[in-house]
């Protein structure tokens, strides 16, 4: 195969050349200029899945410019060495496994046609596109009674020393109390955090709360349950480049596209972080979008989990009925008659500052987010309440690849692979690769496709 495309190219050159030899062609340059002066036997190497060959074409010369190469645009050739089908083969190897692991299955394969540094050349370059294809993508649209779900998280990434934010740096390079471990409570600062986004449509589906919580004792009957809602046109997006404000932006861009006139029910997932709903509701006040925004239920019940173990010795049988009672009454509106039967139980405990550590925190929660935590209403309108959607993504986006053992990210490489594991997760990637393609023919090739050939291989 790489012999016959071999002779494929060099029959292409030996037709140019004839063809230059005796039509002359006008030639003119991206900068408008005539190419008058012909010169042959010019020659590049391309590697390709079947192994490398040799580009031979005519230059078009004029002094004091660039030569210009029509075959390069015909062939529409890659500005690397590698041709673009093989540089997707990398990308798709290099966003499930290793750097490593992806530069060996591309040569097992195509043979010693690429190397490591290569490779995440290749993926850098196979991202830069991505922000372009989707800010002209038109979503499809959905009826106003289907909801509009956003939700936002943030895990950290562990990076070289150059990659951290300068407050991550500073507390690097600050000397630790011990040499040789971290001390309690210390952490190794190695870490900046990625931002990740979702947005989805989902029909409502209307519950109870014993839908979501099995009463004490556990479920007893056939009742069958009512499922929740159902994410459909998933979109998921990911930045460790760009911090919390521009994801969430660039999140209610993607919402807008779906609505842009603003009559669908929105409704915006979190996990209770501060500095992400002040943000959220900032984006939702420019754009006067009416959201509404829903706290995930899994972390209220962890809160309710710590709380009782204030009140129930480890491992005692009794605390799962006790959680299931006031998750129950919060999911019924009861969040702050919960917070506050949780307190009169402490007080009346008689529990040491130590053991009261649980049950404050869960008070804290509960009275600090209570705004967010109206889940009758959610369960009536059939909400989504919990962040199943964006924590998965967190996992299957980063911890899946980019937290893989003895993995340092430079900022370059992880906001590629983060940005290309997420457009492959929305299914994006065939389209993608067309819109890039064309693009980069554009930028590098500019005038007019003299031919519109493409090389497959």
């Amino acid at each position: 195969m790489r012999q016959l495309l071999q002779d494929h190219l060099d029959l292409r050159a030996l037709r140019e050349e004839q063809a230059a030899r005796t039509q002359r062609p006008l030639v003119v340059g991206p900068d408008r200029l005539a190419r008058t002066r012909l010169e042959m036997g010019h020659q590049r190497h391309l590697a390709t899945l079947f192994g490398t060959v040799t580009v031979r074409r005519c230059a078009w010369r004029r002094p004091g410019t660039a030569n210009v190469y029509p075959a390069d645009a015909a062939l529409s050739l890659p500005r690397r060495r590698h041709s673009y089908t093989l540089a997707r083969l990398a990308v798709l190897e290099s966003v499930r496994a290793s750097f490593d692991a992806a530069t060996e299955a591309v040569c097992r394969r195509c043979g010693p046609v690429i190397g490591k540094r290569q490779v995440e050349d290749l993926v850098v370059d196979a991202a830069a596109d991505i922000d372009s294809f989707y800010q002209a993508r038109i979503p499809t649209p959905c009826t106003a009674d289907t909801l509009l779900v956003l939700s936002v998280d943030g895990k950290g990434v562990v990076m070289r020393p150059d990659a951290l934010r300068p407050a991550t740096a500073k507390a690097a390079a600050r000397p630790g109390l011990f040499r040789t471990r971290l001390a309690s409570g210390e952490k190794p600062a190695r870490k900046r955090m990625a931002t990740l986004a979702a947005v989805y449509d989902a029909e409502s589906a209307p519950r109870r709360p014993h839908d979501v919580i099995a009463p004490p004792g556990g479920r007893h009957g056939r009742r069958r349950l009512r499922p929740g809602p159902h994410a459909t046109a998933k979109w998921l997006y990911g930045s460790v480049i760009d911090d919390a404000a521009t994801v969430i932006k660039t999140a209610f861009d993607q919402a807008e596209a779906r609505d842009p006139g603003h009559r669908r029910r929105w409704v915006v997932l979190v996990d209770g972080a501060r500095h992400q709903l002040d943000l959220i509701q900032t984006e939702a006040a420019v754009r006067r979008v009416t959201i509404h925004i829903v706290i995930d239920f899994v972390h209220v019940l962890e809160y309710l989990w710590g709380a009782a173990w204030s009140f129930h010795k480890s491992g005692d049988p009794a605390a799962e009925d006790w959680v299931a009672v006031h998750a129950l009454r919060i999911l019924s509106g009861g969040a702050r008659h919960t917070a506050e039967a949780i307190d009169t139980q402490a007080r009346s405990s008689n529990l040491t500052g130590l053991q009261r550590q649980g049950a404050n925190a869960c008070i804290r929660y509960l009275t600090s987010k209570g705004p967010f935590l109206c889940y009758e209403h959610a369960l009536t309108a059939g909400w989504p309440i919990a962040t199943g959607v964006i924590e998965g993504a967190c996992r299957h986006l980063i911890a899946d690849r980019l937290d893989i053992t003895g993995a340092r990210w430079g900022l370059a490489g992880a906001e590629a692979i983060l940005k290309l594991r997420a457009l492959i997760s929305n299914g994006d990637l065939e389209a993608y690769w067309r819109f890039r393609l064309a693009h980069e023919h554009h930028r590098l090739h500019q005038g007019p496709d003299r031919g519109g050939y493409s090389l497959a291989a």
